[in-house]
């Protein structure tokens, strides 16, 4: 049984600072989550800072989904410093396989930084671990292969977890895999709920040493808020209001109850 309520608990109780370099279109959004999950969050850009910066987080968010090749260099400085000081590191690889930049930038930092977490949708993942996938904007759109079987052999390849988002989440550390089945479908109404759900990755990873654990009860809980903002709504724009309001209130019985996260272990 996986108890996401009390790594939850931590995070309100700890305050970690999840220092982030996320993309410009939902960068106001994930400060916004990371603050109601109880974190603290920063946002520092400049390449001049950021090693500076990163040495006060508990973890380091990485998204590309606006990124420049400047931007990406300042993010390998970024992530170079918290591996030094053995702060987790989780990368968003937003639209890896929609243009040679982007991919090119996620293999990058694979290479030059350890990346504690990898996350993408169903489409990115499949692209970096080099199955035939298709990616559209930023948008999954085909992947050819068994997507928990492709994000197993990908976390045993990497040493690291990887994060496949979709209808069902499923995240691998290549020994074991989780599927998590909360959310709802109006989570994908509106822009930058899978850019929010690295900042609760990042949040959880933060007070929590096995990363698939973290990563996985991260978004168990995120997707039980989305459920209960779906029932409180009336369209996109009240459903992003509710959201907010439904992780402030959540609570041990409530994440107890709805929580739906399945475990396969390596055979």
């Amino acid at each position: 049984m996986v108890d996401a309520y009390e790594i939850f608990s931590r995070i309100k109780e700890r305050k970690p600072l999840i220092h982030h370099m996320t993309n410009w279109v939902t960068i106001y959004d994930c400060a916004n989550m990371t603050r109601a999950f109880g974190a603290l969050p920063v946002m520092a850009h400049a390449k001049e800072e950021v090693e500076e910066m990163v040495g006060l987080a508990s973890a380091l968010v990485l998204n590309i989904g606006t990124l420049t090749p400047e931007f990406i260099d300042a993010m390998i400085v970024a992530g170079k410093a918290a591996n030094k000081k053995c702060i987790p590191v989780v990368l968003d690889a937003v639209g890896a396989g929609a243009t040679k930049l982007r991919t090119k930038s996620t293999l990058r930092m694979l290479g030059e930084v350890k990346v504690d977490i990898l996350k993408g949708n169903y489409g990115e993942v499949g692209v970096i671990a080099g199955v035939e996938a298709e990616v559209k904007g930023v948008e999954s759109m085909g992947l050819t292969g068994d997507p928990a079987e492709i994000a197993r052999m990908l976390g045993e390849r990497l040493g690291n977890t990887v994060v496949m988002t979709g209808k069902t989440d499923i995240v691998s550390d290549g020994k074991t895999t989780y599927f998590v089945e909360n959310g709802h479908e109006m989570m994908g109404s509106i822009v930058g709920t899978g850019c929010m759900a690295a900042s609760v990755i990042g949040a959880f990873v933060a007070v929590e040493e096995d990363n698939a654990l973290a990563a996985a009860s991260a978004l168990g809980v995120y997707g039980i808020a989305g459920e209960i903002a779906a029932e409180k709504s009336m369209g996109p724009g009240t459903f992003k209001e509710q959201f907010y309001d439904a992780v402030s209130g959540l609570d041990g019985r409530v994440i107890k109850d709805r929580l739906k996260i399945n475990t396969m272990p390596k055979t």
